[in-house]
């Protein structure tokens, strides 16, 4: 319940009210670019700052192992199991939205953590870049097979065209966001201390406001997309409830498994029970024309993303202090 209480989430608890009740209350769009920018800035240069105090060890290289060995068994394990009942490429669509991240809701939980004194490391930032685009490839390769085996068992169909895997992981490393993030850390970890002294009224002051403001636009976002489930598979609602908390505690036995800290086991925790509503959509929407946007980014954004902010967080720092201790 405390966590609540925090002004962040109360915002993001008004924007959903404010939805909900159809105000015409609206963030423009360029607003929600930048504080989205600024945040994900932020954070790279936290994540350097600290990156550059604690160096590279043992813990650093275990992490970032984590991370991309969940954004690879998440999103195959998710397309195994939407498989059984829905079509090829809307499987894809939402396992490589659940296999990849949500940026906001990582940060949600940094915020959380330093609100409490809890230590965690700034390399989970890079964590994060690197669980971003593995999900995306894989859904884009799984499409591609679906095609091809369409067009194989269809007659006088045209073969599919070739999957430029190329032009996709360039997409991918080059996105903008991710490249800001990692070019902030890198900043920040050749700046050090000065630099955190420098940048403090940027990367301290300000950013629990801007957080509130994101998130409240986060609030209304959701409340417009809870609607688009409707009439669709039960099914549906149960994979974006219940898998989150499945995902985390994955991430809760490979935490133990290799003996992360509990501050970097609950954001990986987090990371793992996030759904991309950002990334993914952008590319999945031209890259599988044929799945259905209103299930992969109702999905995200109208369920998971307001299950994991209101009570996610919380349950899964929980869980991994008391579990790993700390």
């Amino acid at each position: 319940m405390q966590s609540l209480l925090d002004p962040a989430i109360l915002f993001f608890i008004f924007g959903l009210f404010a939805g909900l009740v159809r105000s015409n209350l609206e963030i423009p769009a360029p607003v929600t670019r930048f504080l989205s920018l600024y945040l994900l800035m932020a954070l790279g240069l936290k994540g350097g700052f600290a990156l550059h105090t604690a160096g590279l060890n043992a813990e650093v290289t275990l992490s970032l192992f984590s991370a991309l060995l969940l954004a690879t068994v998440v999103p195959l394990a998710g397309y195994g199991l939407l498989r059984r009942f829905l079509n090829g490429f809307d499987a894809a669509a939402i396992a490589a939205t659940y296999g990849s991240v949500s940026a906001v809701t990582f940060i949600t939980a940094v915020q959380y953590l330093d609100n409490r004194g809890l230590a965690y490391g700034g390399h989970m930032a890079a964590a994060m870049a690197l669980m971003e685009s593995p999900a995306i490839i894989m859904a884009v390769v799984l499409a591609n097979r679906v095609r091809r085996e369409a067009a194989a068992n269809t007659p006088g169909a045209a073969p599919a065209a070739p999957l430029k895997l190329g032009h996709l992981l360039h997409e991918s490393v080059t996105d903008g966001a991710q490249m800001l993030l990692l070019g902030a850390m890198v900043i920040g970890l050749i700046t050090g201390p000065e630099g955190a002294a420098a940048m403090k009224p940027f990367t301290g002051d300000l950013f629990k406001g801007m957080l509130s403001f994101f998130l409240l636009d986060m609030g209304l976002s959701a409340a417009r997309n809870m609607g688009q489930l409707r009439g669709q598979s039960p099914w549906l609602a149960v994979y974006a409830l219940v898998g989150p908390l499945v995902h985390a505690g994955v991430a809760l036995g490979l935490g133990l498994l290799l003996g992360l800290s509990a501050g970097n086991t609950g954001l990986l925790m987090v990371l793992a029970a996030s759904a991309s509503y950002i990334a993914v959509p952008a590319v999945v929407r031209h890259a599988i024309p044929e799945a259905s946007p209103s299930l992969y980014f109702g999905m995200s954004l109208g369920l998971t993303f307001p299950f994991n902010i209101l009570l996610g967080i919380p349950l899964y720092m929980q869980v991994a202090h008391r579990v790993v201790g700390g």
